[in-house]
């Protein structure tokens, strides 16, 4: 019988990395819009990326072929 090849979601690829230790990474949104608006300290939090716990990051390693 032959192996089939997992398939990734590109949209999830896209957005989401996962670190050598199985962390899951993500960008913040907003970062680049109507930045006179947001607060000095706002901007330099979503510039850092955010780690996914729990339940979602589970799934997203799932989508991603690293689980």
């Amino acid at each position: 019988m032959k192996k089939t090849k997992k398939k990734i979601r590109s949209s999830v690829s896209k957005r989401f990395k996962v670190t050598k230790t199985g962390k899951v990474q993500f960008a913040h949104q907003y970062g680049s819009h109507k930045k006179l608006h947001k607060s000095k300290s706002r901007i330099r939090r979503q510039k850092e990326p955010g780690t996914l716990t729990g339940a979602f990051a589970k799934k997203v390693k799932q989508m991603l072929g690293a689980a």
